[in-house]
């Protein structure tokens, strides 16, 4: 019996499932969303590439419940974010293109005050802002103002937040917009630590950083999916810049949906 293996139970798959179907927000006679068929699968670091106002930041403030759809749906683990905000939210972790902190509160009093706005108190508090530290390597600045910090570190703090939780989904807004190549190089070694963690929706208009951190990408245009696939096959094409004038690449399904 001592010479019996003993067969490994994988972990069980971690991440919120989030599905769009026929999603669409409008304002007025502008369609900023167009009858969006998304699936992001659980676990999955996922990328949804557009230029400006092709429809990223529309579907994140339609994900977390601060639009409400024209039509179609959205579900976070079969939650509506609009009628069941709470338990969508205790799912969800976000971090914004434009870091929202308190410039004037120190590193730890701010992932506390996050903590607790996020329900946390006592020893569940202390532990998650010590993890958050350590996740996000800010043990070296967790006494200092957060005004005072460099850009990278900023967004640091800004992800450490958006964690500090422990979501199931976290969505992350063009999280090295305005840094220097040495910030964008430390902010995305901390996203790639993340990764297989949980459900990771990277929006961003960087190719480099979506083919090095996602695994599948969507493309949007104008409101309306160009394409969905393997980032290696999204992203492979002769002139991928031709993405972000609307054009799919050759034999790549304009489908929503995991492979």
């Amino acid at each position: 019996m001592g010479n019996e293996s003993v067969e490994e139970v994988p972990e069980p798959l971690r991440g919120a499932r989030v599905e769009a179907r026929g999603l669409t927000r409008r304002f007025g006679e502008h369609v900023a969303l167009d009858r969006l068929d998304l699936t992001i699968e659980r676990g999955e670091t996922f990328g949804l590439l557009g230029a400006n106002g092709a429809g990223k930041t529309t579907f994140i403030r339609l994900v977390t419940g601060y639009w409400v759809p024209t039509a179609g749906s959205v579900r976070v683990d079969g939650l509506d974010p609009t009628t069941q905000p709470r338990g969508v939210h205790e799912r969800l972790g976000f971090v914004a293109e434009t870091s929202r902190l308190y410039p004037e509160l120190r590193v730890e009093g701010f992932l506390r005050f996050a903590g607790g706005v996020r329900g946390l108190t006592g020893g569940a508090l202390a532990a998650a802002v010590e993890e958050g530290l350590a996740r996000f390597r800010l043990e070296d600045v967790a006494r200092r103002v957060i005004g005072n910090l460099s850009k990278g570190y900023q967004q640091r703090v800004s992800l450490a937040q958006g964690f500090l939780h422990d979501p199931e989904l976290l969505i992350v807004d063009e999280p090295t917009s305005g840094l220097d190549p040495l910030q964008r190089a430390e902010v995305a070694s901390v996203l790639a630590e993340l990764q297989g963690r949980r459900t990771i929706v990277l929006c961003t208009h960087d190719l480099d950083e979506a083919r090095s951190l996602t695994s599948r990408a969507a493309v949007l245009f104008r409101g309306r999916l160009v394409c969905c696939g393997a980032s290696e096959d999204v992203l492979g094409a002769p002139d991928p810049m031709a993405l972000f004038r609307g054009e799919a690449p050759a034999g790549l399904a304009q489908t929503g949906s995991a492979a």
